[in-house]
């Protein structure tokens, strides 16, 4: 029954990418609140078992679409600064929905009746309800706006996120302009199927889907979804296997807390790589404790679960629902995701299958194989990297190995992504088709993952344009904000800014899949120079 929701949700998250690009964020989590809902009521009004099953794999699909979108509109919206802090304080609140689960569920236990499993069935019903009546007054994604050519909400949006609400406030604008300009160069590059996503970013879904792969193969679920059955194995009977259940969900909640005021000083990189070290002795130890099996091990397996909880909610929970929303770019960041989201499903669902079969077969040995995992996320993240730290110096003094040359290039890399922008990506990676790397991105890419310092000359980055003009971006491109009138204090769209469904994207796509949309002139719309770039000055042919 575990498994069967994470069939619908590995299903969900496989198309929704696509989903959310039509529809926009909004939408789509709204939408796959509402699916969460519709699976909640009929769990808790089940009469057999097929409505029962019905009602997991709906839910499933809503589970599916929501942890998908909500990174993706979490990334979009958040500033540079402290975009790891607020999806950490996101994974905390899902932490706590699981927290309050388990707590529901052992004071539901003294109920007499079958309310004792409608009741926590039904909570869900109303955690879902909550977010969809939040999705109907959070502001639409500003990138997907912009990339879908709604430049006048999209300018008001950006406004209220990063100027007070001031369409004319200097940040704001700047702000508009690089991320238009950053679609406009996307465009650029054509189409935007999944095989195009392969051949061009295969770097970056490799890392996205390989960190939601490993956060589930370092064994959460084992303790998350079998915990009663991990402090029963340890001696801890019946109800009091469940409270000690509700307790180390309270740790766990506790232990997301101190990445909010991490992630964003330290980085992604030494959080995972800490993270997977204690989670690797912890699983020993409580493979050990079971294994002598002596007076004291209730308590110890207690003692160890919790570290490695806490430690997992400090790592390898929130940081890999982070990092591939923001390491993914706009052109195909709601298809990256929905396949990184779609890896965590799959491991997640195989995971839940294979651990009541392996906690029969093999015992106490199955904590030693997630802690082979954790051991394995950990040289993934630390060896195979562009950059020696301090740790692995001390390693190699220790045990000398020839760190080949060509380490930079290889693709098994986790790169510090900590305060770079959405739209800057690109200089940490290296793969944007569009356009030439400039010195100054060259320099940034080089501080951030270690390679050779290229000297960054001003005056040679194409992206600075004119003097007196840091933004003017490529010719031919018009990335100022819209004309937006206010009466009254409050933006005046046009009728054309508004979203126009699903028969408007059709349209746009059509015309822009016919050369229309390459360049961007005016308000997002076509201009009729097709996609070419030309030289400051130069006309086009038969104009004056």
């Amino acid at each position: 029954m575990v498994a069967i929701l994470e069939v619908g949700a590995f299903a969900s998250s496989l198309i929704v990418g696509r989903v959310g690009d039509i529809l926009g964020r909004r939408k789509t989590i709204f939408y796959g609140s509402i699916i969460f809902v519709t699976g909640g009521l009929l769990q808790t009004i089940a009469g057999s078992m097929a409505m029962m099953i019905l009602g997991r794999i709906i839910a499933g699909v809503g589970v599916g679409t929501l942890s998908t979108i909500v990174p993706v509109y979490q990334s979009e919206i958040s500033p540079p600064h402290n975009r790891g802090k607020l999806a950490c304080i996101e994974f905390t609140g899902n932490i706590i929905g699981y927290a309050t689960s388990v707590w529901v569920d052992y004071f539901c236990s003294f109920i007499r009746s079958d309310y004792s499993w409608r009741l926590p069935l039904f909570m869900q019903c109303v955690m879902g309800a909550l977010l969809a009546l939040g999705s109907l007054i959070i502001c639409e994604s500003p990138r997907w706006l912009l990339d879908n050519d709604h430049d006048e909400e999209g300018i008001v949006v950006i406004a209220n996120l990063y100027g007070g609400g001031d369409i004319h406030n200097h940040k704001a604008r700047e702000e508009y302009r690089e991320i238009k300009m950053d679609v406009l160069l996307q465009r650029q590059e054509g189409e935007r199927s999944y095989s195009e996503m392969f051949k061009r970013y295969r770097k970056r879904v490799f890392i996205a889907m390989s960190a939601q792969a490993f956060a589930q193969l370092n064994g959460i679920n084992v303790i998350s979804y079998y915990a009663p059955l991990v402090f029963e194995q340890a001696g801890w009977v019946g109800r009091d296997a469940i409270l000690m259940t509700g307790i180390n969900g309270i740790t766990y909640v506790l232990s997301t807390i101190p990445p909010w005021y991490l992630v964003d000083r330290w980085g992604r990189r030494p959080i995972l790589l800490s993270g997977a070290i204690v989670m690797m002795l912890a699983l020993s130890l409580i493979s050990y404790f079971i294994y002598i099996d002596v007076h004291y091990t209730p308590t110890m397996v207690v003692v160890f679960v919790m570290i490695y909880n806490a430690f997992f909610g400090y790592s390898w929970g929130p940081i890999p629902w982070l990092y591939p929303p923001e390491i993914l770019p706009l052109s195909i960041r709601a298809k990256g995701a929905s396949l990184s989201t779609a890896s965590n499903w799959a491991f997640n669902w195989l995971v839940g299958e294979v651990t009541p079969v392996l906690q029969e077969a093999i015992k106490w040995r199955l904590y030693l194989v997630h802690a082979f995992f954790c051991a394995a996320s950990f040289v993934v993240g630390k060896f195979l990297l562009p950059s020696l730290d301090p740790i692995l110096v001390l390693l190699l003094r220790i045990v000398p190995v020839r760190i080949p040359t060509n380490c930079s290039e290889v693709y098994f890399t986790y790169p510090e992504t900590c305060g770079v922008r959405l739209e800057d990506m690109d200089a940490i990676f290296g793969d944007a088709t569009t356009a030439l790397p400039t010195p100054a991105t060259g320099a940034e890419r080089a501080s951030l993952v270690g390679g050779r310092v290229l000297s960054p000359v001003p005056s040679l980055d194409i992206r600075r344009g004119m003097p007196g003009r840091p933004v003017a971006g490529f010719p031919g491109f018009d990335i100022d904000p819209p004309f937006v009138g206010v009466e009254n204090g409050k933006p005046q769209l046009s009728k054309k800014s508004n979203s126009e469904g699903v028969g408007g994207w059709i349209t746009r796509m059509v015309k822009r899949g016919k050369g229309g949309g390459g360049n961007g002139k005016g308000n997002g719309s076509a201009s009729e120079g097709g996609g070419d770039y030309r030289r400051l000055d130069q006309a086009e042919d038969g104009e004056e």
